[in-house]
């Protein structure tokens, strides 16, 4: 693209003063308008060029060289309106520096400049130097500078390693050529020949922070396109990392020296291209600077790009998943040429130790920490020793050469089907599985490799898939990696202290590979769209004929993948005091290890979504649902004279807890108004403590308690009152209105008209409320409420909600209401799906009271960007709702609720 900015600026005699020649302050608003209609003319076409389809590197360039264009001309202009003498002309060069200097602008990339002066005459070149920035800072660019010597440069690049960096990449714009060779000669000489393994650590180092800030894996859901894992920024460190070891000016050079092949260029400059095309269009959706890919940057990249939704799959997910696999290429590209710079031959005078090649078997050998392979003909005599190259490196605790990564990709077509049913492979894949070391290291570089996608065909399916929500913080397949990374980290007793039980039943685990694997396909199914758990349990019959797995096993697996969803479900969204749903529950498990392995499938996959999702009321509740599970699984089912046995004891044990306190009678008639789900469902102790509180109501309107649990970082709400219609409703609407979060709430209403209900509450940010003033507040309002004095609606109307994050665009998913008539043998059940907002709680409960059903459990579950609200209810009358008509009437009233 041909840039003409003579048209634009104006000649001096247009200008010329009285004396016939215009000073630059007379000139400075033509160049100035001259500069801006030069900009947006050529801007404006080269966006064009853009949506119309030129590539990211001709895009690249036009932005580069229309931007060298204007700044050669503004600094000639300046230096030529100034003047001076021909000598001091000489002594200033104006250099392009970082992504400028590499010829890398997108749209709103940083312009960086160095004006390179030979130390004298600094007035001058301050005064080049401001009047030039000025004159791009008006235009609205964003431009970083500096002014330095020859000596300040040799001085800083040995000082500061960005500095360094970015001198790495300087380019001649204007001025002395003389002056930017000697810059090069001596920045050769006294610093890139100087501490080359210095710079290479440290450029190490600034790679692993960078990832620790971005994400150590390719596959974060709104990657950072410049600086997360197989970003540009990983193009940026191979090449400086090349440049300072092999001594190169330009890329082409690594295939003279023989450092890499016209391939692995060929794949460096796609990617870059690749890269760019996406970062442009970034920059104009949002007319800045900017590299992230949000949600809502990807649904428009993917548009811009022309996917399409196509049956299964989403444009969006179809984009990401081609982004991730060039991502993976990106990285792989990187990590190959930094390895290639880090790399030393073995030295002839090294004979013991680290630096001796010791032989492992399969000819393999373990040198300087690394497996290497010298004649990689072994591994097309026997393809079997691709899957042993992973077992023996997992066994001796060291890394893969570089050079046996690039065996293990190019020997991929070896993986067939005799492949994976050979026995030897499928003993060392095991081998690996119940290895006491290093075991989701192993899968995830056999992932990288994607060597485990030819092992595991099914698992290829989820190879870099999406799943576009904001609860899922990974791509499906590094999701399981990360479920099989916690899972092992319980077994090794990271969590000993704060999971007792759960560590406990991993290392009592009869065979832990089974587990491990189950855990890695748990999610296999999400490549074949919905009803995923269903789908990959039906592949698992051939993985496991495939694998040599016995009937037993591959029936535990299957179960495993099949039903790896209904624990978090019962135990999060179903009433856990119900003995029958408790019974099926755990008929379906059929084995206690079913339910151990499920149990901890279930606490893998939750903590294998992201950091926070895993909390201590959830490990409440899945430790509730296991323990009584395996109760009946040990003892046979709940007997009906058993309950009442236990009935007996727990109402004996209240009796004696408060004989010091209490005449017995007054207990005992207490305890007979008390239902029996109230009884059975906490230990003797709690119902003391609820007895205590029933009694001490008398003639008070209502009793309340709060207890902190610090540890679980919720507050236990209890409040004692006369039960009225609707009274849930209003208890639900006063926390909403005090901004209190519930996150769970178990409803007892006695036979003498007494309720007693307790509520698990925290703040919105997942704290524990410990201000009093808040929870005297809270207690003044349900008193208000109670009375009368105030409407519970008013209340919530009043609650505003707080900006405690700036907005984020959220993915909308269609609030739903389902109602099961069979979990239950009491209560209609009623599962309410939606998006959170203040006083939905008590919309929805108010409904229900409206439409004349009493609730008598509930259970609350929010997660990032979705609430799941189930309510066990009764008619007027006690009777499950089974009306047809009643059902519809409920499910639309829910709806017009939740919508309003």
């Amino acid at each position: 693209m041909e840039f003409d900015i003579n048209r634009y600026f104006p000649d001096s005699t247009q200008v010329a003063g009285d004396a016939g020649r215009a000073t630059f302050e007379e000139k400075r608003p033509l160049y100035l308008a001259a500069s801006k209609h030069f900009l947006t003319h050529y801007r404006e076409e080269i966006k064009a060029r853009h949506r119309e389809g030129a590539s990211g590197r001709d895009v690249v360039k036009d932005i580069t060289t229309m931007t060298d264009t204007l700044i050669r001309k503004l600094f000639s202009s300046i230096t030529r309106d100034l003047g001076g003498n021909r000598h001091g002309r000489g002594q200033l060069t104006l250099v392009a520096v970082g992504g400028y200097g590499r010829g890398e602008l997108n749209p709103y990339s940083d312009i960086d400049l160095m004006f390179l002066y030979s130390g004298s005459d600094p007035q001058r070149v301050e005064d080049i130097a401001q009047k030039l920035l000025y004159f791009l800072w008006d235009m609205r660019l964003d431009v970083g500078y500096s002014v330095r010597t020859v000596n300040d440069c040799v001085e800083m690049a040995r000082s500061d390693l960005t500095v360094k960096t970015a001198l790495l990449d300087a380019r001649f714009l204007r001025g002395s050529h003389l002056l930017f060779k000697d810059f090069q000669k001596v920045m050769l000489t006294q610093v890139l020949s100087k501490g080359s393994d210095t710079f290479i650590k440290e450029k190490l180092a600034e790679v692993h922070k960078r990832r620790e800030k971005y994400g150590s894996t390719v596959y974060t859901l709104e990657p950072n396109i410049k600086e997360s894992e197989g970003g540009l920024r990983d193009l940026h460190s191979a090449m400086w990392v090349a440049k300072i070891k092999f001594k190169i000016d330009e890329p082409q050079e690594l295939i003279i020296k023989g450092v890499v092949t016209e391939e692995d260029l060929a794949l460096y400059h796609a990617s870059l291209d690749y890269l760019w095309r996406l970062r442009n269009e970034l920059h104009y959706l949002a007319g800045r600077k900017n590299d992230q890919l949000t949600f809502v940057a990807q649904t428009q990249l993917a548009q811009f790009l022309d996917y399409r939704d196509n049956g299964k799959v989403l444009a969006v997910e179809e984009f990401m998943r081609d982004y991730y696999l060039h991502a993976a290429r990106v990285e792989h590209f990187s990590s190959m040429l930094i390895s290639k710079c880090v790399w030393r031959e073995e030295g002839a005078s090294r004979l013991l130790g680290y630096f001796t090649r010791r032989p492992v078997g399969e000819g393999f050998y373990v040198l300087k920490g690394e497996l290497i392979i010298p004649d990689e003909a072994v591994v097309e005599k026997d393809p079997t020793r691709l899957m042993k190259i992973f077992e023996y490196a997992q066994k001796h605790g060291v890394s893969l050469n570089i050079k046996v990564k690039g065996l293990i990709r190019r020997s991929l077509d070896l993986v067939n089907d005799k492949f994976r049913r050979n026995r030897d492979v499928n003993t060392s894949f095991f081998n690996i599985l119940r290895s006491d070391k290093g075991v989701p290291e192993t899968l995830k570089l056999m992932h990288h490799l994607e060597f485990l996608n030819r092992f595991i065909p099914e698992f290829e399916r989820i190879f870099c898939k999406v799943q576009h929500d904001l609860y899922h913080i990974y791509t499906v397949d590094t999701h399981s990696l990360f479920c099989v990374e916690e899972l092992f980290l319980l077994w090794k007793g990271e969590h000993r202290d704060e999971l007792p039980l759960l560590t406990q039943l991993v290392q009592e685990v009869d065979k832990r590979e089974l587990l491990f694997l189950g855990v890695l396909l748990h999610d296999m199914g999400k490549g074949e769209g919905g009803g995923h758990a269903e789908k990959g349990a039906a592949m698992v019959p051939t993985i496991a004929r495939r694998m040599g797995l016995s009937k037993e096993d591959s029936e535990r697996l299957e179960f495993l993948v099949g039903t790896h969803l209904l624990f978090a479900h019962i135990a999060q969204r179903r009433d856990l005091h119900d003995e029958k749903m408790i019974i099926q529950f755990a008929r379906q498990m059929g084995k206690s290890e079913n339910l151990k392995m499920l149990y901890l499938l279930t606490y893998a996959d939750i903590k294998g979504v992201g950091p926070d999702v895993w909390t201590e009321w959830k490990a409440l509740l899945m430790q509730e649902l296991y323990e009584k599970a395996f109760q009946v699984l040990e003892r046979g089912d709940f007997r009906f004279e058993a309950s009442s046995e236990r009935v007996k004891k727990v109402k004996r044990c209240v009796v004696e807890l408060l004989e010091n306190d209490y005449p017995p009678l007054v207990v005992k008639e207490e305890l007979k108004a008390i239902t029996t789900r109230h009884l059975l469902a906490n230990p003797p102790a709690v119902i003391a403590e609820h007895v205590r509180i029933l009694l001490s109501l008398e003639e008070q309107t209502m009793v309340i308690r709060v207890d902190h649990d610090m540890e679980r970082n919720y507050s236990t709400f209890t409040i004692c009152t006369l039960d009225v219609p609707g009274l849930f409703a209003k208890i639900t609407g006063v926390m909403a209105a005090n901004g209190m979060n519930i996150l769970g709430a178990q409803i007892h209403t006695s036979r003498n008209g007494k309720a007693l209900d307790v509520l698990q509450v925290n703040s919105p940010q997942g704290f524990v409320i410990t201000d009093e003033s808040r929870w005297k507040k809270a207690e003044d309002d349900m008193l208000r409420v109670l009375t009368g004095k105030i409407n519970v609606g008013t209340l919530v109307e009043k609650r505003q909600r707080p900006t405690l994050l700036a907005d984020r665009p959220k993915p909308r998913f269609p609030s739903r209401v389902e109602i099961d008539n069979d979990v239950s043998e009491d209560y209609t059940v009623i599962d309410v799906y939606t998006h959170d907002k203040v006083g939905l709680l008590y919309r929805i409960t108010s409904s229900l009271t409206d439409m004349g059903l009493y609730i008598g459990v509930s259970k609350i579950s929010t997660k990032v960007d979705q609430v799941a609200d189930v309510f066990y209810v009764k008619d007027i009358f006690g009777h499950k709702v089974t009306s047809p008509e009643k059902l519809e009437e409920i499910k639309g009233r829910l709806l017009a609720a939740i919508d309003e």
